[in-house]
């Protein structure tokens, strides 16, 4: 979705420890022609070399940086860094290194920098929008490569099976995702409007159990009776259709509106 309706001028994908079905399925499916067009795809798939899979990884940035340095906005998708990383382990431990955090050696906390620091804007006009995905172990979100990775990135978007499980698609944890970016790209008014929305879901996450046992009583909280009536409005506008396509300037006039609209706080 991201690949066929971006703005940037060009698409670099690398596929990095991907099954090789789903490489086709992805190229022929999900980026489909329109996709295709504008974009790039470096593919290493789960059954080649680990030095294979590590130099498809750094050849998609290079890919990424001789379009930006040629003063162009570039979208950069990799997927993913945890198997980047898996790849660089194996090499680390054939060369006799020590494994350290959860079996991984200590070059693979050394090279995430070197591959993920060459994201961003160049010297030109030109930029690297990079968004890499990281696989967290049993939901560890603590696990040691998202740990590096959090660290090094400008924000994280967290993906929680539960939100899919309950049909919501892009699976998004709101309250969990940040970025440090945004607050600078937006203005006051766009800033309030987010912080708004996300006051009112975290305040429905605190209550959740509670609202579903039917032990929260209306009237008792002013707050959560407001919480209660935007979810169903809140939890429908963060969800998305696969062919779905939305400005960001559409999706603050439909946040604005969804906000707007009174609740009804009379005590039952």
């Amino acid at each position: 979705m991201l690949a066929r309706n971006t703005a940037a001028d060009i698409n670099v994908i690398g596929l990095i420890g991907e099954r090789g079905r789903e490489v086709q399925e992805f190229i022929k499916d999900d980026l489909g022609e329109e996709g295709l067009k504008r974009s790039i795809v470096v593919v290493a798939t789960s059954d080649e070399s680990a030095l294979m899979r590590r130099q498809a990884a750094y050849l998609t940035l290079s890919l990424a940086e001789y379009f930006r340095d040629e003063d162009r906005d570039v979208l950069c998708l990799m997927d993913s860094v945890t198997r980047f990383a898996m790849a660089q382990r194996d090499i680390g431990l054939s060369g006799g290194e020590p494994p350290t955090s959860k079996g991984y050696t200590p070059t693979v906390f050394s090279e995430l920098p070197k591959l993920l620091e060459r994201a961003g804007p160049g010297s030109g006009k030109g930029s690297i929008t990079g968004l890499f995905t990281v696989l967290v172990e049993g939901d560890d979100h603590n696990e040691p490569v998202a740990d590096a990775v959090r660290g090094i990135l400008d924000g994280h978007i967290v993906m929680e099976r539960q939100i899919a499980e309950r049909g919501r698609y892009p699976a998004i944890n709101v309250l969990k995702s940040i970025s440090r970016t945004m607050p600078g790209c937006n203005n006051d008014a766009e800033n309030t409007l987010i912080l708004k929305a996300k006051q009112y879901l975290s305040t429905y996450d605190d209550m959740a159990e509670m609202i579903r046992l039917g032990a929260y009583r209306k009237g008792a909280d002013p707050l959560v009776d407001e919480a209660i009536h935007f979810f169903p409005m809140l939890e429908d506008f963060m969800g998305q259709g696969k062919n779905e396509r939305a400005s960001l300037s559409e999706c603050f006039a439909m946040l604005s509106e969804i906000l707007a609209r009174e609740p009804d706080l009379e005590t039952a």
